[in-house]
């Protein structure tokens, strides 16, 4: 029998459905984990809500095979370390969200009627009902940023409130977003034009402080912003700034640390949560029952959906998952941020095309950050056809040669009335990435590597030399370049290898001066 160890207050489905199937569940949150995990060394699985699973706990649980996280986030797991313990880690992405989405809703009414302080003065004995004049959220503008699984479900509980929905994703199609009834819009559009903005966009490297100054400053007077998903992704001295200027209203549910203590943000939050997005019974046991039915099906079906630190398959090169990871960012890049990805095609070639489905999920992860690179090919399957977009995997012909290489098409929607079809090719050669084809510029080999620049422009005299002088005035210097030229449209690509960053204005005043047809700087 099977000992499954829970050290944390789970809903006591996950137990009772353990032990229908035959496992020894062992379930105390009152007790340390590190004593716990030494007392019950024979733990075959160990299912955590927020508990720290550490390198010590692992060593203490010499038979552990499988830990699950009751919920999505798994920062407090060493998963590394487990990884290298050839032991799996799961999470239940989803079990929260529409605990996170209602939420919202209770934070808009909460504020709108002034639940808070009129609770507070009724108490107190006092009848302030004119001090508590409130707004109905009727007839109202919602803009939501990020229509992932809790921002259409947002969308769907505003709907009795007719209210008029705004929506910023890049990865929706406009098809979904029909479907959803709510308007895309880009960025500064969703934030001028909503009296409500809430966030549901994940925090790294390109969100971190994203809601800037220049947004917030869009923001309409006495508007509100409404934060249950990470605390980093608002700048919060821009925020204290604008809010003085303009009365902003500022729900908040999330913090740099989930413990006691002061607040950074408590000077501004005029409402403040402690991080009860997931807290409800009924979220707990989504969570409890995922947790429990995936630990049945991993251990007697050997389903591995929902592993979060997935060990490389026998047979393919991990420079490989890197390669697919590129060129999907570099085929995003070139196709345009304002455009609107519709679908996606792919071609595995020699040893690769049995990985087809591995790879996809760098491909996915490549193109939309708030993906998780960890997932499997039926979450990444689902998250296309959430968002509307077509996927196609091409049967390949051996005879073209192209050996192991693979090609990742993008086709998106850059405006109501135009497509936009981006090709990139690539492969490894002598271990490293390479990008051998992008669109009709065929025998690119170049590196994928570092600060680069493209050029896309009319073909003729002077051009090179004209950026040359552009970048070398800023004090950057080329290090490797590609220009290949296209004989049927007597157009040519720059692709130029740099030492250092090439700022959005330079990049700018270097397209107007060739005329170019598209510029940008990435790095990849």
């Amino acid at each position: 029998m099977k000992k499954v160890l829970i050290p944390t207050k789970l809903d006591s489905v996950a137990a009772a459905i353990l032990k229908d199937a035959d496992y020894d569940v062992v379930q105390e949150s009152n007790s340390n984990i590190v004593a716990l995990a030494k007392t019950h060394s024979d733990t075959h699985a160990l299912i955590v809500r927020s508990e720290k699973v550490t390198a010590e706990i692992i060593d203490a649980l010499p038979n552990l095979k499988v830990i699950v996280r009751a919920g999505a986030g798994y920062n407090t797991i060493d998963i590394k370390y487990a990884r290298k313990k050839d032991i799996d880690v799961m999470n239940t992405p989803g079990a929260n969200s529409n605990a996170v989405a209602e939420e919202v809703i209770a934070l808009m009414l909460a504020d709108a009627r002034y639940i808070v302080p009129a609770d507070a003065s009724m108490r107190e004995g006092k009848w302030e009902k004119n001090a508590f004049m409130g707004h109905e959220i009727s007839g109202k503008t919602v803009g939501i940023l990020g229509l992932g699984n809790i921002g259409q479900l947002v969308v769907k509980r505003l709907r009795g409130f007719d209210v008029t929905i705004l929506g910023c994703d890049p990865i929706i199609s406009e098809e979904r977003a029909r479907e959803l009834q709510v308007r895309l819009v880009d960025r500064k559009t969703l934030f001028s034009e909503s009296d409500y903005v809430t966030l549901h966009i994940p925090e790294n490297d390109e969100t971190r402080g994203a809601i800037d100054e220049q947004l917030l400053a869009l923001m309409k007077k006495g508007s509100t912003i409404i934060n249950c998903a990470r605390a980093g992704i608002i700048d919060e001295n821009a925020l204290r700034k604008v809010k003085k200027e303009k009365g902003i209203r500022f729900l908040n549910d999330v913090y740099q640390k989930d413990s006691e203590g002061k607040k950074t943000v408590a000077d501004i939050a005029d409402i403040m949560l402690p991080h009860l997005g997931a807290s409800t019974f009924e979220a707990n046991f989504k969570a409890a029952k995922r947790a429990a039915e995936q630990l049945i099906d991993f251990d007697t079906k050997g389903i591995t959906s929902f592993i979060v630190n997935r060990a490389i398959p026998d047979g393919l090169d991990e420079a490989y998952c890197e390669l697919a990871n590129t060129l999907a960012r570099l085929c995003h890049r070139i196709m345009g941020e304002k455009a609107t990805t519709q679908r996606i095609e792919t071609s595995f070639y020699g040893l690769l095309e049995p990985f087809a489905d591995w790879l996809l999920v760098p491909i996915v992860a490549g193109i939309w950050d708030e993906f998780d690179s960890t997932m499997d090919y039926k979450a990444a399957s689902d998250y296309l056809a959430e968002m509307g977009i077509e996927y196609e995997n091409r049967l390949t012909d051996a005879h073209k040669g192209y050996e192991n290489s693979m090609t990742v098409d993008l086709t998106g929607a850059v405006d109501s009335g135009t497509l936009k079809r981006i090709s990139v090719r690539g492969t490894l050669t002598e271990g490293n990435l390479m990008v051998s084809r992008i669109n009709e510029f065929d025998k690119l080999y170049f590196e994928p590597k570092g600060h680069t620049a493209f050029f896309l422009y009319d073909d003729r005299p002077g051009v090179l030399g004209a950026i040359g002088v552009k970048l070398a005035g800023r004090g950057i210097n080329i290090e490797d370049m590609r220009n290949p030229h296209d004989a049927k449209t007597n157009r040519s690509l720059a692709i130029m290898k740099v030492n250092q960053p090439v700022p959005a204005d330079l990049i700018q005043e270097i397209s107007k001066e060739i005329n170019s047809v598209s510029a940008f700087a990435v790095k990849l």
